[in-house]
């Protein structure tokens, strides 16, 4: 069996701008020609590492270069196969997901990708998608948004920890809910194949995994839940021989929720009287989980930006960080462990928190925010051999309030109006659960350490038709099970909208954003650092202990739209860079701190630079050695507008529901 380490790209599909990213000098004419409009698709993609996946032998490598990055996987040719999950065109689908049955296929895999193409063509806004097996979900993407010549993207996922529901017959549900009228005409088609093959392997996948969702696959209807107006909790009686469980949490911000870290104080909502009313409950956004009633862990968000956000101009075709793969995080609960294994039934809520104050300085966590947010949770269980019964002492708990500090201030013009409106938010925050666990390998104490940082300042000018955010997130998460995480999601966006009466809507955009992710042990998600283990350079380099991904976008943009929302166009630029390495770390001293980083080797790279639509730089390093590398010719990057949905404004203006 070959495994070819896959970008992003179909096999034997290559088509328009992102064309160019795989082009050597003897196909810099096919480039031109695509550019020109000889093949009008455009390729949207996302920039991530590489993942692993197989393909036969005949199959020409994606990298499009001399570079072999295919690699034999000892003892794996006994398993490679693959499932069509779903091929069905989403139009008017609010409330109507595709539902459809998986069979596991009969040989011994431990390997799981999934790969999700999608065809649109028209105008229409991005939309959030979920797929769930049964009540449980799986993965969390988004849609770029199409042209009126039409659009293609391809992602593959690397879904190996949910391999013990894959080993049996599921229902496969996939919400995506569009709307298609004359105006937003556009269907998307979408294609779901799931490859499952024998690997070379270190990932160790849970044993059970129970969802913490509103469980409405038995009505054949999606399981998120939409907080705050939903109680997001589940009562769950867990099995009795735990051994390690881990907690994970996917929630996305929608409608008044989608650009929280642009929102204001409460006490500063009517700043602008002219303007309407800001969104409220601060820029502050933290994700609890609270075990029958007490916090558990807290999960600072990631600023996700759609395809339709800001300015649309910024992504096409590259689009932005993680909109093709929302995240999850994870909060070890391995400390819960006596209290969970008691055979009675414990629950488990998920709240989005933002801050409450009185205009005077002072802030409270609530959970009162805008609507709304899309939220689900899973526990994973790794069992202890059978009859066995996971004891110990209750966990303690250190929660110390956590420290805010918030400040504000309005200038005023000539006539006494309110001209501008400053604010600053600044949060930390520490967790500390501990307890003793003890299984049939004997007694261990069992920790979950947080810390963050979080600040953030907004600044509206010009009545509140201008506003600057910068905000940095960061923090340190350590699980005496070998696991920490270290983060930071930087942010920094000037923005300003123009509508005279009767007149265009227009908006002007400049971004800087960042994630920057340390991992050291296992996590329970993969990290990939499994796509590069039999690539030569590495199988015989050092052993890594964790990963470090860092990628960063910076862009600037204008859009433009008619009074009546018939025609909408935007243009732009964005470049990014992304370096994914493996690292070796020193031990684990318990305190919370990422263990001391000793080496790191850099196994994939990246930089790319969009401009109106086009690729115009596109550069990658496998390994340490160049594996494409291209320049277009500035001449041949097109001014023209391209056509774009309605944009939302996120201090005012709603778009359509996007889940």
């Amino acid at each position: 069996m070959v495994l070819v380490v896959y970008y992003g790209l179909p096999l034997g599909l290559c088509s328009s701008n992102e064309a160019s990213t795989r082009a050597s000098s003897s196909t810099s004419g096919q480039v031109s020609d695509a550019v020109a409009g000889t093949v009008p698709v455009l390729r949207d993609f996302q920039v991530y590492p590489p993942v692993l996946t197989p393909t036969s032998e005949g199959e020409a490598l994606t990298n499009g270069t001399a570079e072999d990055v295919s690699a034999t996987v000892p003892g794996g040719t006994d398993c490679i196969s693959h499932r069509l999950l779903m091929e069905y065109t989403f139009a008017s689908s609010y409330g109507a997901p595709f539902v459809g049955q998986y069979t596991p296929p009969s040989c011994d895999f431990n390997r799981v990708t999934l790969n999700f193409t999608v065809t649109s063509i028209g105008r229409q806004f991005d939309r959030l998608a979920v797929m769930y097996l049964g009540d449980i979900e799986i993965w969390r993407t988004s849609t770029a948004e199409p042209t009126a010549t039409g659009i293609v993207w391809t992602y593959i996922k690397d879904v190996s920890e949910f391999k013990t529901l894959f080993s049996q017959r599921q229902k496969v549900i996939f919400d995506l809910g569009n709307q298609v009228t004359d105006v937003y005409t556009a269907s998307f088609n979408t294609t779901l194949t799931a490859t499952f093959f024998k690997a070379q392997d270190t990932i160790d996948p849970a044993d059970v995994i129970l969802p913490v969702s509103a469980r409405q696959a038995a009505n054949n209807m999606p399981s998120a839940y939409q907080v705050p107006t939903q109680n997001a909790s589940n009562s769950l009686t867990l099995p009795r021989n735990v051994e390690k469980a881990v907690f994970s949490i996917s929630a996305t911000g929608q409608i008044d929720e989608e650009f929280w870290y642009s929102n204001a104080l409460s006490s500063d909502v009517n700043t602008f009287p002219g303007y309407g009313p800001l969104l409220g409950s601060s820029p502050y956004r933290e994700v609890q989980l609270l075990i029958d009633g007490k916090l558990a862990g807290v999960v600072l968000p990631f600023p996700i930006i759609f395809t339709g956000g800001v300015v649309p101009g910024l992504w096409r075709p590259l689009v932005g960080i993680d909109a093709f793969d929302l995240r999850e995080d994870e909060i070890d609960i391995t400390a819960w462990l006596p209290l969970l294994c008691d055979g009675s039934s414990h629950t488990f809520s998920i709240i989005v928190a933002g801050i409450d104050d009185d205009g005077k300085g002072n802030g409270v966590i609530t959970d009162t925010i805008g609507s709304y947010w899309i939220v689900t949770g899973k526990v994973f269980l790794w069992l202890d051999e059978d009859g066995s019964m996971t004891s110990g002492t209750m966990p303690e708990s250190s929660v110390p309030a956590p420290s805010i500090a918030l400040s504000s201030s309005v200038g005023k013009s000539r006539n006494g109006t309110n001209e501008t409106l400053a604010y600053d938010v600044a949060v930390n925050r520490e967790l500390n659960i501990t307890s003793t666990v003890k299984t049939s390998r004997g007694s261990k104490l069992a920790v979950w350490h947080q810390i963050s940082q979080y600040e953030n300042r907004n600044v509206f000018t010009n009545r509140g038709n201008s506003q600057f955010t910068q905000q940095t997130a960061s923090g340190v998460e350590v699980s005496s099970r070998g696991y920490a995480r270290r983060f930071s999601y930087p942010i920094t966006l000037n923005q300003t909208v123009t509508q005279p009466p009767n007149g265009n809507l227009t908006l002007q955009a400049t971004l800087d954003r960042g994630e920057d992710i340390h991992i050291a042990g296992q996590p329970t998600f993969p990290t990939g650092l499994q796509s590069f283990d039999n690539l030569p350079r590495v199988s015989k380099g050092p052993a890594f202990q964790g990963s470090h991904l860092s990628t960063r976008q910076n862009g600037s943009a204008f859009y433009t739209a008619l009074p009546n929302n018939t025609q909408a166009f935007s243009f732009g630029s964005t470049q990014q860079e992304m370096t994914f390495a493996g690292i070796q770390v020193d031990s684990f001293t318990g305190d919370v701190v990422f263990p001391p980083v000793s080496g790191s080797f850099e196994l994939y790279q990246r930089h790319v630079l969009a401009i109106n639509s086009t690729v115009a730089e596109d550069n990658e390093n496998l390994v340490g050695a160049s594996i494409a590398s291209f320049v277009h010719p500035p001449s041949a990057v097109p001014p023209a507008l391209g056509q774009f949905a309605e944009v939302s404004i996120g201090r005012t203006h709603s778009r359509p529901p996007q889940y």
